[in-house]
């Protein structure tokens, strides 16, 4: 027999939420095979719909019908609402406005009312959002656009700073246009649809109760209209609500510290109190029965157990674990019996790494008892994919209730890399990102595509092309992949042939058409393709309706905040026994143990971020609760994970960016356990966690000393492949030898191997037009446009490129004229030296006034050093004049006497190009007599020859340490792992 007046009943966060529900619920509803199926349940999300679908499952027995499950979540606690009491007959309530309808045409209001100043793009529809969310808050709240207009809120606001005030009266002004928009199209907004309806029912229930029971569970949501009619569902005949975790051991004393929640003692007074413990677990089930109009004493235990409960005493431990800020004195005096956590233990790890794989293992740990079941609850979604990750490697599959958001998907992720195509003119690494992705081209020619794509790759290394399809089918056509790339052209031109502002229906229209034409239907398939289409679909909708436009260069952000709001959830079939939940997701589920990881400050709880619309005390002066409310939510979602029979609470002592602080309530446990605190650590899963990623010592890995072959030595050796020779052999050894290649990265800067090219083909060019007289200039602007050289590139290279030509360009003219002419560009010649071929090009060779040779190498840099040459390890101008001195140049014959460097850097004089020849006359310190030019180049060569080339000497890795080298194979070599030991130990046999 059900007691009179309102029926409102608690479940203690020791016992299993959904299981203890539904414990009760057969026995008082079950009375036949159909009985139960006239049962309407009212449950706080969709989520929870599954969770107490699989809590009847498991108490079914021989099965059932089950109950009818309605959605009623509060749209101010970011839930997602179904269709809500539609079939009861609310016809006049005017449907709600298209969510995404509103975004855009609050994003159009906001630029009305504040012109430039509001931004445009992604910044503007971002403020857009932020203006729709605090309308739904304010809406949940029964707060009419009249009551921001009161004398009270007035006055606050005009006592506040600058920007305050003037968010505000923007915030009323869109929102007074947004309302009359909704007047013409005689609809209203989703949250005072919902208000409406929750109203329609409580009148109609409260005038003629349903013949059938209705009860609602695990509604925690204490919005005005929700409170009202949770109220009347409780004063039904066959009406019941049952509250999770609502703490009926609180003593009146600690209740009433909570605050006035919503409930204050004079009328004029305002609903939230600065005092108010908003943060508390049991605030927000507090502010709902003060809106029920409820008083605790009248809310009954459930009376019903739960399977996986845990003890009965750790409710009041948990109790105690959250008391308020006065009446955490207690702990001093509380007996070991009220602050045991049995079963309750602490985790903590050195980072977030170590954390996941610890909890992986805790995890691994529990399934090996048959049937039970763990959870991990975090709203840290990068430790939870580690965590999945992790287990993959176990085969376990966990279940990830939250899902991804759609940009980490694959569909997701392909239509940002084809707007940021759009946004960058088909940059070089979103452009092979978007080749390469794991749709593009799938099928049968697959591998080919994939080919055809590293080709273009390899082509487009470096510093990067001109904006635009053009500079592509260049590269393209340099890598022998025209064709493919022509189809490829022909689906990404529509993208790139856009005006400064588009439709935001044309640019979405675009892309969806890309997409398939690199993907075909492969795009859409799947969850999270669906979820694409679906959001693709209603956002060209209210595209087309709001008339949005949009700069394609924005359309990369924008589409990324909308995706961002997008959560991609598996289908059903992961692990039956693992589930990873968020902080949403994890209310009323159910497991044996309960992993909550991630707790730190800034996640769990996350930060209290304020509105970025109405000051604090504008929304205290109105009765909304403050940024700090949430805090007391992430403390309930706690408070009943550690209802579990058993929890471990994790966290980590630094995330990627430095140290954290430990939760709050992290703190609060170790100080309520006291004494009783080490038998609560948890230190073997760590232990193990770093056991996993220690691998077996190794000794130091020696300094490479490579000693191939005698065939293998014989190799040609290049005019400047000897300068590596002598200075690193093992540099030698990997590019002559070993045949590799360092290869650029995407969109590089430029480097100087690229630069020192455009400069040889700037001045090969010049000469081969005769020289003229300021034709040096026109023909560099030339090459750059040639080569596809970035015009940011380009701007910040020219000043000192086109000081260095001019000062070029007038030496080379008065050397003319006093009889000096050109003898050879960019030409190739060659040498035998004991039967080894030497070989090279010379940058460029002058005939002198009186017939012989000068070799000049050009430089966009410094050149050598007088005493690098003297030590043997520049000796290319020596081996050039060598090969010419041998007749290696064809047509070209004479000994060199002149070896100059002409160098594109800054002289002692200040000016951008000057001469230098590492000869040792005059006043010079350090280089080589010109007379011993040429004999000591011959002798460090055959040196060279006799060590490496034609001897048995192993090619010794930073055979000069000091000397400055190339850095391509340094990770080849393994440099970082011995480069500091040496001299310190001796070296290996080689």
């Amino acid at each position: 027999m059900e007691r009179a007046g309102p029926k409102v009943y608690s479940i203690a966060a020791h016992r299993g939420f959904a299981d203890a529900l539904v414990a009760g619920l057969i026995p008082r509803y079950a009375k036949d095979e159909i009985a139960l199926a006239r049962l309407t349940l009212l449950l706080p999300s969709r989520r929870t719909v599954r969770t107490v679908t699989e809590a009847f499952v498991r108490h079914s027995g021989t099965g059932m019908l089950l109950p009818r499950m309605a959605v009623v979540g509060d749209l101010d606690l970011d839930e997602t609402l179904g269709p809500l009491l539609d079939p009861l007959g609310a016809v006049d309530i005017p449907p709600a406005a298209d969510s995404m309808h509103r975004w855009l045409r609050l994003a159009h209001y906001l630029r009305e009312v504040e012109g430039d100043a509001a931004g445009k793009g992604a910044a503007l529809l971002r403020r857009a959002f932020e203006i729709g969310r605090t309308m739904d808050r304010l809406i949940a709240e029964e707060i009419a656009p009249i009551d921001l207009m009161s004398e009270r809120v007035i006055g606050i606001v005009g006592d506040l700073a600058g920007h305050w005030s003037d968010n505000t009266r923007s915030f009323l002004m869109v929102q007074q246009h947004w309302i009359a928009e909704l007047a013409g199209r005689s609809q209203i907004d989703a949250p005072e649809r919902r208000n409406r309806l929750f109203d329609h029912a409580a009148a109609r229930w409260k005038a003629q109760p349903p013949a059938y029971p209705v009860v609602a569970a695990g509604v925690t949501g204490a919005s005005p209209a929700l409170a009202r009619l949770l109220r009347v569902v409780s004063e039904m005949p066959q009406g019941t609500v049952v509250l999770p975790d609502l703490d009926l051991s609180l003593s009146a004393e600690v209740w009433d510290e909570l605050g006035v929640a919503g409930a204050p003692a004079q009328p004029d007074e305002p609903p939230f109190g600065r005092a108010d413990a908003v943060t508390h677990p049991q605030y927000h089930l507090k502010l709902l029965l003060n809106r029920m109009g409820i008083a605790r004493e009248e809310v009954q235990p459930w009376h019903r157990s739960g399977l996986s409960a845990a003890p009965p005493e750790r409710s009041r431990a948990i109790s105690n674990l959250f008391l308020p800020p006065r009446a955490s004195a207690a702990w001093v005096d509380l007996p070991a019996e009220q602050r045991r956590l049995g079963g309750v233990r602490l985790m903590e790890s050195t980072h977030p790494g170590e954390e996941a794989q610890a909890i992986a293992v805790l995890i691994r740990e529990a399934l090996e008892t048959p049937e039970r079941r763990v959870a991990l609850i975090s709203p840290d979604r990068g430790l939870a994919a580690r965590v999945v990750s992790h287990l993959e490697r176990w085969g376990i599959e966990a279940d990830d209730t939250a899902g991804r958001p759609l940009p980490q998907t694959a569909a997701g992720r392909l239509m940002l890399l084809l707007a940021e195509v759009a946004a960058q003119q088909a940059a070089p690494v979103p452009l092979v990102a978007l080749l390469v992705h794991p749709l593009a081209g799938a099928g049968e020619g697959r591998p080919r595509w994939l080919e055809s794509a590293r080709r273009l790759d390899l082509a487009l290394r470096g510093p990067r092309p001109g904006a635009g399809l053009a500079a592509i089918a260049a590269k393209a056509e340099k890598a022998r992949v025209a064709d493919w790339w022509a189809r490829i052209e022909a689906i990404l031109s529509p993208l790139l042939a856009l005006n400064d502002t588009e439709p935001l229906e044309t640019l979405l229209g675009r892309l969806a058409d890309a997409g398939e034409g690199l993907c075909g239907e492969a795009l859409w398939s799947g969850p999270d393709g669906r979820a694409l289409s679906v959001l693709v679909e209603d956002l060209r909708g209210a595209a087309g309706s709001a008339g949005t436009l949009l700069d394609p260069r924005e359309i990369h952000a924008v589409l990324r905040d909308a995706m961002d709001r997008v959560s991609v959830r598996p289908p059903w079939g992961g692990h039956p026994r693992v589930s990873v939940y968020g902080l949403l997701e994890a209310r009323m589920s159910r497991a044996d143990l309960v992993i909550c990881g991630g707790l730190v400050e800034g996640v769990w709880p996350g930060t209290a971020a304020q509105d970025a619309l109405l000051p604090p005390a504008v929304l205290r002066a109105l009765g909304v609760p403050g940024a700090d409310f949430r805090i007391g939510l992430a403390a309930h979602d706690l408070a009943a994970a550690l209802g579990a029979p058993q929890v471990v609470l994790s966290w980590a002592q630094r995330d990627e960016g430095g140290p954290v602080i430990p939760s709050r309530f992290v703190l609060r446990v170790r100080a309520m356990l006291g004494d009783q605190l080490d038998r609560h650590l948890e230190r073997e899963a760590v232990r193990l966690a770093r056991l996993l990623d220690d691998a077996a010592p190794v000794p130091p890995h020696p300094r490479p000393q490579p000693m191939p072959s005698a065939e293998q030595r014989l190799v040609d050796v290049s005019v400047t492949g000897l300068d590596r020779l002598r200075g690193d052999p093992y540099q030698f050894y990997a590019s002559a030898i070993l045949g590799l290649r360092s290869i650029d990265g995407l969109d590089a800067e430029p480097s100087a191997a690229w630069k020192g090219e455009v400069a040889h083909l700037i001045m090969q060019r010049w000469h081969e037009a005769g020289e003229p007289e300021g034709g040096l200039k026109p023909i560099a602007r030339g090459v750059l446009e040639e080569e596809n050289a970035h015009p940011l590139m380009r701007v910040l290279w020219w000043p000192r490129l086109a000081a260095a030509l001019e000062t070029f360009e007038a030496m080379i003219l008065e050397a003319k004229k006093a009889g000096r002419s050109v003898a050879a560009v960019e030409k190739w010649g060659e040498m035998r030296r004991r039967d080894v071929r030497i070989h090279g090009r010379a940058d460029r060779i002058d005939r002198r006034e009186d017939g012989s040779l000068a070799v000049v190498d050009y430089k966009t840099g410094q050149p050598p050093t007088g005493r690098r040459v003297q030590e043997g390890f520049a000796l290319q101008l020596g081996l050039i004049a060598l090969i010419a001195k041998d007749g290696g140049f064809e047509g070209l014959d004479g000994e060199a006497d002149s070896f100059e460097y002409w160098s594109m850097a800054k002289g002692k004089d200040g000016a951008m190009g000057y001469v230098f020849e590492p000869v040792l006359e005059g006043r010079k310190k350090s280089g080589i007599p010109r007379e011993d030019f040429l004999p000591e180049a011959l002798r460090y060569l055959d040196d060279a020859l006799d060590r490496w080339i034609l001897g048995e000497q192993p090619f010794t890795a930073r055979l000069n340490p000091e000397l400055g080298s190339y850095a391509d194979y340094d990770q080849l070599m393994r440099l970082d792992e011995w480069i500091t030991s040496l001299g310190n130990r001796p070296e290996p046999a080689a």
